[in-house]
């Protein structure tokens, strides 16, 4: 039997959470537990009883911007329209990145299990949208999946750290244009 999480308890980890999830938006920000604290009003100490560490509290933030990206892939990946489905899902998975962009510069080294499986999820997804834009004769087949959902992986992450997000439709284009079976 566990014993009920005090409320303080449950109150100070969601503060260390939404403090992280607010650093996150910063192109800039510095994540260590001190200044993760200190965005939430709490010690340190505090800020690592409630998640056990920086890893698993960047962890839980970035998995909590990435659920949604991840539903919205599945949702599109279903469309009977797979090319534009990719291109939609690309358009706001860009967008995201843009927003976010510090999120993946600050988990590299760091263990990050349900992030990890949420993006396992967001390819397996892109995977699907690509297949299906294959059947329809809108992608290029004559190069393996994993190459294509890799230069769309980074291709979405050059054009967030970009910083230009007006310029999205014009990657896109090209990088569709590039996807597109020779004919």
């Amino acid at each position: 039997m566990s014993t009920p999480s005090r409320a303080d308890a449950v109150r100070n980890r969601q503060l260390a959470l939404d403090a992280a999830t607010a650093l996150l938006a910063e192109p800039d920000a510095t994540l260590t537990v001190e200044v993760i604290a200190k965005r939430a009003g709490l010690g340190a100490g505090t800020v690592v009883r409630a998640f056990g560490g920086k890893d698993a509290l960047l962890d839980a933030a970035v998995a909590g911007l990435l659920r949604p990206v991840v539903a919205r892939a599945h949702e599109l990946s279903s469309s009977d329209r797979p090319e534009q489905a990719l291109r939609t899902f690309l358009a706001e998975l860009m967008a995201f990145q843009g927003a976010h962009h510090a999120a993946g510069d600050n988990l590299r080294g760091l263990s990050a299990p349900e992030t990890t499986a949420l993006r396992g999820e967001l390819v397996t997804a892109v995977e699907k949208m690509l297949t299906a834009a294959q059947r329809d004769g809108r992608v290029r087949d004559d190069v393996p999946l994993g190459v294509l959902t890799a230069v769309i992986g980074e291709s979405a992450y050059a054009v967030a750290r970009s910083g230009s997000p007006e310029h999205i439709d014009a990657f896109l284009t090209v990088l569709l244009d590039g996807l597109r079976p020779s004919t």
